[in-house]
């Protein structure tokens, strides 16, 4: 019996997600196309900005952004190597306050703002319960972070190898590929290029093998996976996270239920 780790939800093969920063009026555009296409993302927001010229109100947050995650940016995007601890656990718990307001559910990611950040830095937000940080340095691979508080995504949207990775991404044979796509939304109405992003949502969008996630589903799931316990034959094995996994017997995808033991050899 071989057992691989080779499935995310409902065993798909491959994950897509996208990461925006800052909470700016054009992301009410994003989540359009997104919705469009069956993409989902993660909205990284300074709460402090909110109802200022070109930024999202309280509403909009509220009501638009169901679907996707709302995650943390700190309260006014300062340079957090350069603020003492005080300042810093005041801007990330502020805004994680004003966020869950609007979202209901705790918020426990974020992204670095101008992608700074330190050791001391990254102990003091596992304080803070942020289990994920995204950081802006491009990898131009799929692979799955070695440390989720340092997430290097695979590029930008901008970057002139989007649609190159993107087939690539398609047709990979690596386990458990995830690309992960970052900017500004604003940075579309800036450089007059919609129709850049409708493209690649409309390319990347809609395939069978396609888990399109949130940052922090990526972050459960694989958090679930590596939790998993097997007997020392490995043929019974236990989940005990509050997240389903999915993993190949013999290549054939088997669903672990959380808090569900599984005996591998029964049919």
């Amino acid at each position: 019996m071989i057992v691989k780790f080779s499935y995310y939800k409902d065993a798909k093969k491959r994950a897509l997600t996208m990461s925006y920063d800052d909470g700016r009026d054009a992301d009410n555009r994003l989540v359009q196309i997104f919705n469009l296409h069956g993409i989902r993302g993660t909205f990284h927001l300074n709460s402090g900005s909110f109802g200022k010229e070109r930024y999202l109100t309280n509403e909009e947050v509220r009501d638009k952004f169901a679907w996707h995650e709302i995650s943390a940016h700190t309260l006014t995007h300062p340079w957090c190597d350069k603020i003492s601890d005080e300042e810093l656990i005041y801007e990330v718990m502020e805004d994680r306050k004003n966020l869950e307001r609007l979202c209901g559910y705790p918020v426990r990611g974020m992204s670095y703002p101008f992608g700074v950040y330190t050791t001391h830095m990254i102990e003091v937000l596992k304080s803070l319960g942020m289990k994920y940080a995204r950081t802006i340095k491009s990898t131009d691979s799929f692979k799955l972070p070695e440390d989720f508080m340092t997430w290097h995504p695979t590029c930008h949207h901008d970057s002139p190898k989007l649609f190159e990775l993107l087939e690539k991404f398609k047709t990979t044979q690596m386990p458990l590929p995830l690309f992960y796509v970052w900017g500004h939304s604003f940075e579309f109405n800036a450089k007059d290029n919609w129709a850049h992003i409708e493209r690649f949502c409309a390319e990347a969008g809609g395939l069978d093998d396609v888990w399109y996630a949130t940052n922090i589903e990526i972050y459960d799931y694989v958090m679930a996976l590596r939790a998993l316990e097997f007997t020392a034959d490995r043929t019974v094995v236990y989940n005990p996270t509050a997240t389903d996994v999915w993993i190949s017997v013999d290549d054939a995808p088997v669903r672990i239920a959380a808090g569900a033991t599984v005996n591998l050899t029964m049919p």
